[in-house]
């Protein structure tokens, strides 16, 4: 080869290489089987994706030797969710549906001078009804309750005695509390002094030295009675009972009667939830109760028993224990839940 030969195929080669060189080539982020993503530090990085690894190009010549198609790993047992493995819903949305292992959320941003920022938040773990967004749940007072036709006899075991009352002088039998408040209870009672179910707002009822009394089969006492919504308008709602503080506290009883005035329901032994007092409202025990004016229920009968004027309720506030005596004659507030 000359030497005018040897330059040429020098230059040639040369040109070939700045050619190479020069030849535009495609970002990484846009080429087939890759993503890009922002890491924790606002850094932009490139990641392949496996399976772009695993599929044939179209750019191999006919014949030519693909790559070896990549076999699948076989599943671990533990790595499959089962009966037992299986996350609990209620669990996870209270961790903010962040599984053990998993690096808290966060979202990148840019500043006012174009740098991309990272920040980290905490899912919000409270439920609809923490947050307002629902209304809670009500949930009725227990309570001892009496219905008519139910009975309080219980049948005997098998091989007991049936002549081992009479020889006791025991009534087989013995009277429950719904009939033995029904024997000194209601017929005789008149409704000139009762008042009227007012809805959409808390009505006040007040047991005082003026109001009628009756003495009922738990003991005298002074009583109320408020006429019901009747069954076409409300078929059956739930009442919120407060019975405020002044001096003491009355713990009623509830008597539901029938447009006769016998009774329907008796609710006794109420389990009321207590409220101390604020700058704007005295303290109060309060109770959630169901009312049927659609089974019948035309009337409610407050009145008190002579075992709870004998005990008291006892709180706990900032300055300790305090005990709230019992007392006849107090005011209640009575409202109709709403949802």
């Amino acid at each position: 080869m000359t030497t005018a030969q040897l330059k040429c195929l020098t230059a040639f080669m040369a040109a070939m290489v700045i050619t190479g060189c020069q030849s535009p080539g495609t970002p990484a982020g846009e080429r087939e089987g890759y993503f890009s993503w922002v890491d924790e530090q606002g850094r932009v990085q490139y990641t392949r994706i496996p399976d772009a690894e695993a599929r044939p190009t179209s750019s191999l010549a006919e014949g030519a030797r693909r790559p070896a198609e990549r076999e699948e790993p076989a599943l671990e047992p533990d790595a499959e969710y089962t009966l037992d493995s299986y996350p609990d819903g209620d669990e996870l949305d209270k961790a903010g549906n962040l599984r053990p292992g998993q690096r808290q959320p966060y979202f990148t941003w840019r500043d006012a001078d174009g740098n991309v920022r990272v920040s980290y938040y905490t899912p919000d773990t409270r439920s609809d009804v923490e947050k307002g967004l629902i209304a809670a749940p009500v949930e009725l007072s227990p309570a001892s309750v009496y219905h008519r036709g139910e009975s309080a006899y219980t049948e005997p075991v098998e091989g007991y005695d049936p002549d081992a009352f009479a020889i006791l002088g025991v009534e087989q039998e013995p009277e429950g509390e719904f009939e033995a408040f029904s024997r000194h209870c209601c017929g005789s009672l008149s409704s000139r002094s009762s008042q009227t179910w007012q809805e959409g707002r808390e009505f006040s009822v007040r047991l005082e030295a003026s109001s009628p009394e009756h003495d009922f089969d738990t003991g005298g006492s002074p009583f109320q009675l408020i006429a019901l919504p009747t069954r076409a308008t409300v078929p059956a709602f739930v009442a919120r009972l407060r019975s405020y503080d002044h001096n003491g506290m009355v713990i009623p009883s509830l008597a539901f009667l029938d447009k006769d005035f016998q009774p329907v329901r008796l609710v006794t032994d109420l389990v009321m939830d207590y409220s101390p007092e604020t700058w704007r409202r005295r303290g109060y025990l309060e109770a959630w109760v169901p009312v049927f004016p659609g089974q019948g229920e035309r009337w409610l009968l407050l009145y008190t028993r002579e075992q709870d004027l004998q005990a008291q309720t006892v709180v706990e506030t900032r300055q300790g224990p305090k005990a709230i005596p019992h007392v006849r004659f107090g005011e209640f507030g009575i409202a109709t839940f709403e949802d």
